[in-house]
């Protein structure tokens, strides 16, 4: 590939990331006014996971009452603008560089948006207190995503051939129909891992920066350039939410956020063949995550509580440690991580 064509790619790729920041940010007064308006606020959480009375949670987080949510919608509202938008001087045959492509694109967006609005539903019901956790109940909210994940693995193994995942060091592991589990697996797990992590202002949407700019740069590496100007549209949009998202927030993801995110992020990393090296790039959510799991089975086995709450963030929060003081130590650690699952992402992408 020459000069020129690395040129136009990056081009495509920063100007991609510039405009969603700035169209995020200009929108994102007006949205936050809007929430507040029409009362999108998010009711704190009063059961644990464990049935119990959240006690604690509530003590940490009941100045928190009144924060808008479903933030989220800025975040995929701004890739489908920018995304759509691309369309139009392709179209009119000024330019080539839309990022709508069926090959590198198509199947990204449409878990983006597919999954946010099931993210939204379970927002509505939890601002409006619907359903005995104000919200959707973990078992349909799960099965939705299982379904969706079975379809989009039935689609990567049978109809684009996707049969094998390489692993850094070792090389291309054929899994054959092992491959549909693994995908299910996988989303299901980005999706509720990215949304267990957003418990704190800001801490969530830092690690999503980081994460996808990992994959828009493997993307590129891997000659797939349409889906890592996607990435950075992403990152763009997350820049802009996370402007007014950092402490304290004057508005907070929501599941129409986390769970698109997650799932999305997914995607891309079975997409780019790096599923190996996903749990480096998003490390933290896997620590979150694990933490949850961990402190369900003490209780349930033996009775007893590994961190004072669940997940880690409000356990070093309960600790004392400032709101601040956690989100920038968990990304200081994500990003540490992640540089090293990059790295070893570009070598698998060279062939290594």
């Amino acid at each position: 590939m020459d000069l020129i064509s690395n040129i136009r790619h990056l081009s495509l790729i920063f100007s991609s990331e510039i405009f969603a920041f700035l169209l995020a940010i200009l929108l994102a007064p007006g949205f936050i006014k809007l929430l507040h308006k029409y009362k999108c606020s998010k009711q704190i959480r009063e059961m644990a996971s464990t049935g119990e009375i959240a006690s604690i949670f509530q003590s940490l987080h009941a100045k928190k009452k009144g924060i808008p949510t479903m933030g989220g919608i800025l975040i995929w509202g701004t890739v489908l603008i920018i995304t759509l938008a691309s369309f139009i001087p392709s179209y009119l045959g000024i330019t080539n560089s839309s990022l709508i492509s069926r090959e590198e694109t198509w199947l990204p967006l449409f878990t983006l948006i597919t999954t946010a609005l099931l993210g939204a539903v379970d927002d509505w019901f939890n601002i409006k207190g619907l359903g005995k956790s104000k919200g959707l109940n973990i078992k349909p909210k799960f099965l939705w995503l299982t379904v969706f994940a079975l379809a989009g693995a039935l689609w990567f193994h049978f109809r684009l051939g996707y049969d094998q995942i390489h692993v850094p060091g070792i090389g291309d592991i054929l899994i054959d129909l092992w491959y549909i589990p693994l995908f299910i697996l996988v989303i299901t797990a980005t999706a509720n891992a990215v949304n267990i992590t957003d418990g704190l202002d800001g801490l969530a949407g830092g690690l999503l920066i980081i994460a996808f700019g990992s994959f828009s740069i493997i993307a590129f590496a891997q000659g797939l350039f349409i889906l890592a100007a996607f990435c950075a549209v992403i990152v763009g949009a997350l820049l802009g939410f996370i402007w007014f998202n950092i402490f304290p927030a004057h508005f907070i993801m929501g599941d129409t956020g986390a769970i698109s995110l997650g799932a999305t992020l997914g995607v891309i990393a079975m997409m780019t063949d790096s599923v190996a090296v996903l749990p480096l790039i998003g490390f933290i959510f896997v620590i979150e995550t694990l933490s949850v799991i961990i402190q369900l089975t003490s209780k349930k086995f033996f009775g007893k509580k590994v961190f004072l709450i669940a997940p880690l963030h409000h356990h070093f929060e309960k600790k004392g440690w400032s709101e601040p003081n956690i989100v920038m130590r968990f990304w200081i650690i994500g990003g540490f991580l992640a540089s090293l699952g990059l790295i070893l992402g570009l070598l698998a992408s060279t062939g290594m």
